[in-house]
C-alpha cells in the first residue's frame, strides 16, 4: 500500500465517526422533537403500506421510533455499523446506505399488512450488517471476510428478526432491510485485481 492510499485510508477514520455520531445523534434529536411536540406526533409519518402518504414513511421512517426503549435499541448497532460501513470509503458507505433504506422502505411499503405504521432504523442496521457480512466475499479481499465473520459471530442471531414472530416488531422492515444489504454488498463491490 502506498504511502498516499494509507493517507487515504486514515483520513476517512474521523469522517466516518463524525457521520456516525451525527447520525445517531440526529435520531436523539427527532425524538426529543416528537416527545415536545403536544397532541400530534411526528411517528404519524411512518410507513403506511400502500399508500400514498405512506411514501413518505419510506424516507422518514429510520428517524422515527416509538419512544425511547425503540430508540436506545437501535442506537448502538447503528453507531457501529453505520461507522463500519463508512470507514473503508465513505462514498461507497453511503450509497449501500441509500440503497438499503430505499429497499427496506419500499419493500416494507409493497408487503406489510394494511393499516400498519413501520418506523424505527433497524431496517437499517439489518441492511447495514448484511453489507458488512458479505461486502468481503464478493469483493473477495480477506480483511472484509475476516470483519465479516467477526460481525456475524458477534450479531448474526439478530438475523432471526427477518422472521415474522413478534407482534409490534416490524420484521417486513428487517427483512427488506437485510435485503437491501446483500443487494448493496453485491452492487458495489470493488474486486481486487488479481495478478496478470
Amino acid at each position: 500500500m502506498s504511502s498516499s492510499t494509507a493517507t487515504s485510508k486514515r483520513s476517512t477514520w474521523p469522517t466516518a465517526a463524525f457521520a456516525a455520531v451525527g447520525f445517531v445523534a440526529l435520531l436523539w434529536v427527532v425524538e426529543i422533537a416528537d416527545q415536545l411536540t403536544p397532541g400530534a406526533t411526528l411517528d404519524d409519518n411512518g410507513i403506511r403500506p400502500r399508500t400514498d402518504e405512506g411514501l413518505v414513511g419510506v424516507l422518514l421512517a429510520p428517524l422515527l421510533h416509538g419512544g425511547w426503549p425503540h430508540l436506545v435499541s437501535n442506537s448502538g448497532l447503528a453507531l457501529l455499523l453505520f461507522f463500519l460501513v463508512l470507514v473503508g470509503d465513505v462514498r461507497r458507505g453511503l450509497l449501500a446506505t441509500g440503497i438499503v433504506w430505499v429497499v427496506a422502505g419500499l419493500g416494507t411499503w409493497l408487503i406489510a399488512g394494511a393499516g400498519t405504521s413501520h418506523i424505527g432504523a433497524s431496517g437499517l442496521v439489518f441492511g447495514w450488517l448484511t453489507y458488512l457480512v458479505l461486502r468481503g466475499f464478493f469483493a473477495r479481499r480477506p480483511g472484509q471476510i475476516v470483519l465479516g465473520i467477526v460481525l456475524f459471530l458477534m450479531y448474526g442471531s439478530i438475523l432471526w428478526g427477518v422472521l415474522p414472530g413478534q407482534p409490534g416488531i416490524s420484521w417486513q422492515g428487517h427483512l427488506f432491510g437485510a435485503v437491501g444489504g446483500v443487494l448493496a454488498a453485491r452492487a458495489l463491490a470493488e474486486r481486487r485485481s488479481r495478478p496478470a
